[in-house]
């Protein structure tokens, strides 16, 4: 609760035994659909090229990188992420193929703060219609939660309505926008803020473990209910 100092000051909640997260590693996470493995070059590059074959330079449009132009473009850009000491970058496997079909990683990380982003979020095609995209950011969070980040972020360009709209589904509370945060791809990027908090995460896990449930979903994998039937 809000307190007064001894200077007659109301200052915010005391976190006790508060000493910061502990480290996120690139270590695997595993799910009912999906895999996240620590990205590399030689096992990923060539399965990431073919996934994002399926799409068209639409799917890159709010990305900071444009859609790798053969297998040898995937892997330098591939490899760009595996070097940054600044991520802890996944490739998303689909267990059904065991094959990557998409990217993600932890970014902004500021762990003594106890904040950190799940960002570079590119999906293929292949993840379209599929449970793999929200069981990938449900392991994100879990594993995050779990060592003992308070806050996970999640910022979009304020055009990118989709991204807008995922982000929202999946329990994430709209903080508010940066005005004229960047310039990407030679136009103006105003960047919309949405997080969830160590507080809400019980009841965001708990609707997104329901959701993902094997018998929320019929025999061609088509949801019984939709997420927001599940929150409280």
């Amino acid at each position: 609760m809000p307190e007064l100092n001894q200077f007659g000051q109301t200052v915010n909640d005391i976190v006790p035994g508060w000493t910061g997260a502990r480290v996120l590693t690139r270590s695997p996470l595993f799910g009912q659909y999906c895999r996240l493995e620590p990205l590399d070059v030689k096992r990923h590059a060539a399965d990431l090229y073919e996934a994002y074959a399926l799409g068209d330079d639409g799917d890159w449009t709010w990305l900071a990188s444009t859609k790798p132009a053969n297998v040898e473009a995937t892997a330098h850009w591939v490899l760009g992420k595996v070097m940054d000491d600044a991520l802890v970058p996944y490739a998303v496997i689909d267990l059904h193929t065991e094959r990557a079909v998409g990217l993600v990683s932890y970014m902004a990380n500021e762990r003594l703060l106890g904040s950190v982003e799940i960002g570079h979020v590119t999906w293929s095609r292949k993840m379209k219609g599929s449970r793999i995209g929200t069981e990938t950011v449900w392991l994100l969070l879990k594993n995050a939660f779990e060592h003992g980040y308070r806050r996970l972020e999640w910022r979009c360009d304020s055009m990118n309505t989709a991204s807008r709209r995922a982000a929202e589904r999946l329990g994430f509370v709209w903080e508010g926008r940066l005005r004229q945060k960047m310039v990407r791809k030679g136009r103006n990027r105003d960047s919309d803020i949405h997080s969830i908090i160590d507080g809400e995460w019980p009841e965001r896990d708990a609707a997104l473990r329901a959701w993902l449930a094997a018998d929320n979903f019929d025999g061609d994998g088509r949801q019984v209910k939709r997420l927001e039937a599940f929150r409280k």
